[in-house]
């Protein structure tokens, strides 16, 4: 019983956590946002979120200019809505 009840909370914390990767910031994180969540950024259209999910891992979010995912007017609008 007793690791029943340790796993239940661990189930329910992963989706809490996902949740928590963008809610308390109000950031999306580059690295692990899904596409449609990454198309509801200011400038990001379907190509753009695929070319970003596609230059996957970031290790800053520089690396969207350094690899060239969105340009300098994009990234702009979007800096202080992304996180990794």
């Amino acid at each position: 019983k007793i690791g029943e009840t340790t796993a239940m909370p661990a189930v329910s914390n992963v989706g809490s956590t996902e949740a928590s990767i963008e809610s308390p910031s109000g950031s999306i994180s580059i690295n692990s946002a899904s596409q449609s969540e990454l198309e509801g950024l200011p400038g990001i259209g379907p190509v753009t979120a695929g070319k970003i999910i596609s230059l996957r891992p970031y290790g800053s979010v520089n690396d969207l200019l350094s690899k060239k995912a969105v340009g300098q007017s994009v990234f702009d609008k979007i800096k202080d809505q992304i996180s990794l």
